[in-house]
Order: C-alpha cells, then structure tokens, then sequence
C-alpha cells in the first residue's frame, strides 16, 4: 500500500467508528429494543422489568417505505421502458431487497448498493445492498459521487475490530487484512471503471451533509415519554387499579378456616366475604384509582407524534368509531404521500445510477448522462374501485385523453399481458365479423 492509500484507509476507518454509537441507538429503537432512563421516583431499578414500549419507530420507517415500490426503468431517449434493465432488477431479487434497503436507509440516515461482474452470468451483473455499518465514503462533492469507499468486516468473537477490509477507487480495488495491528494488501484487481461502482442513498439529505438523518430522529423522544407512561401504567393496574381491601383490630391467628386451620393470605386476600368473629373489627375497602390520565397522556403523545412524523392519527391507534370515507384517507395520508414521493425521487436518482452502473458492466458502455429515468408505483391508497372508475374516465370509450395501451401502462401490465389482450381483441373482432358476415351471405 502506498502512503496516501494507508491514510486514506485510515481515514475512513476512523469515520466508521464515529458512526457506531448513532447506528446501535437507531437500530436498538427500530427493533423496540431501547433501554429507558428513569428518573427512579415512578420506577424503581427492581420493577424495570415491567417497561413496555409502544414501537412507533418501526412505524415510522415502514410506513414509508412499504409505499416505495419501483415500477420500471427508461434509458436516455426512449419511451418504452427497459426490458433489460427490468431483467437485471428482477435476477438480482431487488422487489425484495430493495425493501429491506430502503428501510435500512431510513433507519440509519444512509444506504450502499454496489454493482459488480458476474463471473457465472456476464449478461447479468450483480446488483447487492450493502450494509450501511460497514461502509464509509470520500465525496467527490463537485460531481456529487463516491471518490473513494472503504468497507470493514470480518470481526471475530475475541476482536470486535474489522479484519478485513476492501478499498474502492474510481479505477482500481484493493483487499486488504489486518496483520500485527496493520492494513496489508492481499489483492488487487485494475478494472478502469472510472468509477467507484457503489452508490450512497441518504434519508434526508442536508446541503453540504453527507450523512443523512434517520427518519426516526424526531419520534424517539416521543417513543420514550409514551414509553415512560405505559409502565407506570402498568405499575398502577398492578398496585391502584384492583380496590384495596383493608382490616382493623384483627391478628394474623384470626384469619383460619371453619375447622381452626390457618388460611394462607392471598386466599383470606381474595375471598369475596370476609367473616370474622371479632366484635372490635372493621373490615373496609379503598377506592380503585382511576387511570384514565395514563390513556390521556399516551394517546397525547400519539398525537404528538402523528404531528412530527406527518403519518395519520390512526397509525398509533388513534381510531374513530366509523371507518373513514376513500376521500378522507387519501386527505389524512396527504403529508405522508408527499413525504414518499420526495423520497421516489430522492431514492430514483440513486436506483437511476444503480443500472447505470449494471448497463457498463452489461455492454460495456455507459448510458449518455446517466439519465436513467425511474418511475414508482402510486404512494397513494387508491381502492381497485377508485382507481377504474378514474381510468375510465380518462379513457372515455376511446374519446378520452388516454387510450387503451395507456390504460394499460396504468393497470402495469407486462409486455406479455398486453399481447395476450391483443389477441383476444382481434378475437372477438373476428368473431363479430363472422356473425355480421353470415346474414349477408344467407340472404
């Protein structure tokens, strides 16, 4: 290794560790995992056992990105989308694994996916998502791509530290493993790319950052207060909310059976009469408290964070007696739509550089400009009955401004679905032809 490439290593293995705090503490409130912070007054450190968490982070993220399902590709100039460029999105399983990144890059503020040869099938280039802990970056900020990556793995159950490492460049990779505390390079392979064939997603990009943000930063104080308020909820159903019993002038040898045998207490607890021969005692019952401030103070905080988040009331149980109208959920879902929609572009620029990528590697040539266009599936709820009521409006018998192929499009049927349909047109056109063809000759 050369001396800049040793510093460089250095560098963003340093960046990776400045990551490693923020990324368990997302990760932890994703999977509801999280360790509240008492004050102690409330809880006391024996009953912690009780926290429950509601994980609105999880919905957060999911709510989202369950609404982010890429439709197809178009390569610069041209109309009808990309069957190769489906082709290679559908070898390499990304209807799944494009799910699994989009939430990862939501969750963590980043996202890698990187693009490679594939030396079993060369039509098909390999398209993997990364995991965003084991990658760090050097941005060519100018041109706005990845100048240089570093990706960390293989720790060992004795050394938590990375064994391994791989060193992306525009033109070459080097393999490298750790040896008495030092990098060393294993391998090394000059592809002239051009390029770093990785490509960064950031959730919520910032001028001038290069970080990303997780799109659970503003709920997690609101997951912890709601949390906070559901074990003492908890502690109050299991200690205020059952009514107290109490006795008075009475010793532990009074309370035995018919036969003088001594009651153990939680049955003498919860007999529903209590008789007793002594003249001097008073057996009474305290009140039951009520703890409806609990639900008030949680379904509070639900509404906070329906505020924060943009996402409905009822994605955190705040439900109404009636179910709402088609109208009405496309209206409560308005800042949520527009939030997906910003990420459908966002996230499409990335997917765009993604095949850009998988077509060098295919042909060997790169797409002009990159301009790979990505379309998405509607972020909208619309209902089967919504949406052809609305297409055949558009079309209108033929008259409308969308014909039959473009209703089509919208329906997203494939090329062969489409061409089946052909047929069964020119079918029934032929049939209706015969049946009209008939009655002429006869006559």
């Amino acid at each position: 290794m050369s001396l800049d490439e040793t510093t460089l290593v250095s560098a963003l293995a340093i960046q990776a560790v400045g990551f490693t705090r923020a990324d368990q503490k997302n990760d932890q409130y994703y999977e509801g995992a999280q360790r509240l912070e008492h004050i102690g007054i409330a809880v006391p450190p024996e009953l912690r056992k009780f926290e429950t968490v509601a994980n609105w982070s999880r919905t957060t993220v999911d709510s989202v990105s369950d609404r982010l399902a890429m439709r197809r590709f178009f390569l610069p100039g041209e109309e009808k989308a990309s069957e190769a460029l489906r082709e290679g999105w559908d070898y390499n399983n990304l209807d799944s694994e494009s799910v699994v990144h989009h939430q990862e890059s939501m969750i963590l503020g980043r996202g890698f996916v990187t693009v490679g040869a594939n030396e079993e099938d060369k039509d098909h280039p390999l398209i993997t998502v990364e995991s965003p802990r084991e990658i760090t970056v050097d941005i060519d900020k100018r041109h706005r791509r990845i100048n240089s990556a570093l990706r960390l793995y293989g720790e060992s159950e004795t050394d938590l530290t990375a064994q391994y490492a791989t060193l992306y460049r525009p033109d070459y990779t080097l393999w490298l493993e750790k040896s008495s505390g030092r990098w060393k390079a294993v391998d090394r392979d000059d592809h002239k790319l051009g390029r770093v064939p990785i490509v960064m997603f950031l959730n919520r990009r910032r001028v001038g950052k290069w970080t990303g943000v997780s799109e659970m930063a503003d709920v997690i104080p609101l997951v912890d207060a709601a949390a906070r308020s559901l074990t003492n909820l908890q502690l109050a159903g299991e200690t205020h909310s059952v009514p107290q019993k109490y006795v008075l002038g009475m010793s532990k040898g009074d309370f035995v059976d018919g036969n003088g045998q001594p009651i153990p207490a939680w049955q003498a607890y919860f007999n529903a009469i209590w008789a007793n021969s002594n003249k001097d005692a008073k057996v009474g019952q305290f009140t039951a408290s009520d703890l409806k401030n609990f639900h008030d103070t949680v379904n509070h905080y639900a509404q906070l964070a329906a505020s924060v988040t943009g996402l409905p009331t009822r994605y955190f149980g705040q439900n109404s007696v009636n179910p709402p109208a088609e109208g009405a959920i496309r209206a409560d879902e308005a800042r949520l739509i527009l939030n997906v929609e910003r990420k459908q572009a966002n996230f499409g620029d990335g997917w765009g550089w993604v095949m850009a990528l998988y077509e060098r590697f295919r042909t060997g040539d790169w797409p002009k400009g990159n301009r790979i266009k990505t379309e998405w599936f509607d972020a909208g709820t619309p209902t089967k009955a919504q949406t052809a009521d609305a297409l055949s409006k558009l079309h209108a018998n033929g008259q409308g401004v969308l014909s039959r192929e473009g209703v089509w499009d919208e329906l997203d049927w494939s090329e062969s679905r489409k061409e089946r349909e052909r047929g069964y047109f020119q079918q029934e056109a032929r049939m209706m032809f015969e049946g009209l063809e008939k009655p002429v000759l006869e006559a």
